[in-house]
């Protein structure tokens, strides 16, 4: 707070001071007064310099030091022991891009494909069919060769299951968008899902984006698809956003820039609990470092665990591709860094559980390197 310039005291005018006197011999007069004064500015302006300089520091510590403070937390979150047994369990995934469906890729593409999964822990293909139309349609036109895809896998890899992958942006932070709100394109969302399963798909997955924490127009959603594919016999699957690393941070996010990016836990059991699976988004952090990234999704994978009924799938998601974004560090966001924070998180929170795998994300920009660290990490 800014505080008032104090006044010099003022005194009667001494003997030497009275109009028409002269300064005594040896007295400076007006002149030994000038001295004085330009002091106390100076000392008035060295205190405004130190007021400053103090309260910068108090800034500085106050954002310094819980950035700091969080980064050894989740530095020593990735240290530890990893559990025996904490290997795939049969259940991981891997996101297909569009041109599986749209005519691109031939038979030779899917032989080759098939040699993927041979040896891992794959048995879910979410195969882009998308998106949907802002008013929750899907024209034929957008997959007109699934059914070429779906006989093929199934021909070349039987126990793997092709899942439609459907999606939009929502028009939640802007005016553009597919809009939940609204009953008539939650009806149009199902009754494109029903339209994608009458083609052949084993089942659906969502990926609907930028999705708030507590939207419970998008629980009725859920409800009314899972009503859908169990009459089906068809599984249920969802991309989910990350969970809060600290508490209700959604909120401060959402207040300050008006992308809340995180999930309430209790939201994400929320979704959880309507699905058959649930692939955390565990990548694009803006984390700097392997070892921040790693202690990251250990947290991230505590915290869905910790939620998620054991009846449902629990994926945490691996970045199969390398851009460099503010948001999404190379470097830092590595597959061997989310493999092991992915076990470690497994490691303390439920070892043994049996519905529980990661989702590869993407086939199109995945390395070699990409596909030994999932092989050598998770595999096994």
């Amino acid at each position: 707070m800014d505080r008032q310039r104090s006044e010099h005291p003022t005194t009667d005018p001494g003997p030497a001071e009275q109009e028409g006197s002269v300064p005594a011999e040896g007295e400076a007069g007006d002149e030994s007064e000038a001295p004085a004064g330009r002091r106390t500015d100076a000392e008035r302006r060295a205190r405004r310099r130190r007021l400053l300089r103090r309260t910068a520091l108090a800034l500085a510590l106050l954002l310094v030091v819980p950035v700091l403070g969080a980064a050894l937390a989740l530095r020593l979150n990735y240290t530890g022991d990893l559990a025996e047994g904490t290997h795939t369990r049969n259940r991981d995934a891997i996101w297909l891009g569009h041109a599986w469906v749209d005519g691109r890729k031939k038979d030779a593409d899917v032989e080759a494909l098939a040699r993927r999964p041979q040896g891992t822990g794959i048995r879910d293909l979410y195969v882009h069919a998308g998106p949907l139309e802002h008013d929750g349609t899907l024209p034929a036109s957008a997959y007109p060769r699934a059914r070429w895809l779906i006989a093929a896998v199934h021909r070349e890899i039987p126990a793997v299951r092709v899942q439609a992958w459907l999606g939009d942006k929502l028009a939640t932070e802007d005016d553009d968008g597919l809009r939940l709100s609204r009953p008539a394109t939650r009806e149009a969302v199902v009754d494109s899902t029903r339209r994608i399963l009458a083609t052949g798909f084993d089942g659906a997955h969502f990926d609907l984006e930028p999705l708030h924490s507590g939207d419970r127009n998008y629980l009725t959603l859920l409800d009314a698809l899972h009503r859908l594919t169990r009459a089906h016999d068809a599984p249920l699957s969802v991309a989910a956003h990350q969970i809060d690393p600290l508490p209700a941070i959604h909120s401060v996010a959402g207040a300050l820039t008006g992308h809340p990016k995180w999930w309430s836990q209790e939201f994400f059991g929320e979704v959880a609990r309507r699905v058959d699976q649930i692939a955390v988004m565990s990548y694009d952090t803006a984390m700097p470092l392997q070892s921040l990234y790693g202690g990251y999704v250990a947290q991230q994978t505590s915290l869905a665990l910790e939620v998620t009924p054991p009846g449902t799938d629990l994926l945490m998601g691996l970045p199969f591709f390398h851009d460099n974004t503010i948001g999404h560090r190379a470097a830092a966001e590595t597959v061997p860094a989310a493999v092991r924070g992915v076990r470690l998180g497994l490691s303390r929170t439920d070892a043994d559980r049996a519905a529980f795998g990661v989702a590869l994300y993407v086939d199109f920009a995945a390395t070699e390197g990409d596909w030994t660290a999932y092989e050598e990490g998770w595999v096994r």
